[in-house]
């Protein structure tokens, strides 16, 4: 049995919550990986007064369900919880979390780096920073092109 959760979403989501739907009633869990991105006060070396995140409703949704769906079939996991902010964010908020089961700690790492690295890259999220210069979108960095990359060698 695998569980998935994906939501994005404007309000705030507390990570204790979420690993304990993602662990509820599943005694085969030995193992969860979760990562939480946050919002920085600072990009390619301007500050930051916030950031704000766009997306097409039901397009993003299905775009990470696929994700979750190839995550599931390339690692031996029981779940996967994504919860992906949108709106207007200031720093230090958190914006994303990925959390994933398994019975080991291995494939959780593995399935969770996998997860971020796509939502990153192929997830349809547009980012506007304010900065003090005006603001201005943020485009995909050359290190996510790589991360995601080594995954399509593998």
């Amino acid at each position: 049995m695998f569980h998935s959760h994906i939501a994005i979403q404007t309000a705030d989501f507390d990570v204790s919550q979420e690993l304990a739907a993602l662990r509820a009633g599943d005694a085969r869990i030995g193992a969860v990986c979760c990562f939480v991105g946050t919002v920085r006060d600072r990009n390619d070396g301007s500050a930051v007064a916030s950031m704000e995140l766009e997306h097409y409703p039901g397009m993003t949704e299905k775009s990470i369900a696929g994700i979750v769906a190839q995550a599931r079939e390339r690692f031996e996991i029981y779940g996967a919880r994504v919860i992906h902010r949108v709106g207007l964010l200031a720093p230090e908020a958190q914006i994303v979390l990925v959390a994933v089961s398994s019975a080991h700690r291995g494939q959780s790492f593995l399935a969770c780096e996998y997860l971020m690295d796509y939502l990153k890259t192929q997830a349809p999220f547009w980012k506007k920073e304010q900065t003090p210069e005006g603001a201005r979108w943020v485009d995909a960095r050359v290190c996510d092109d790589e991360a995601l990359a080594r995954w399509e060698q593998s």
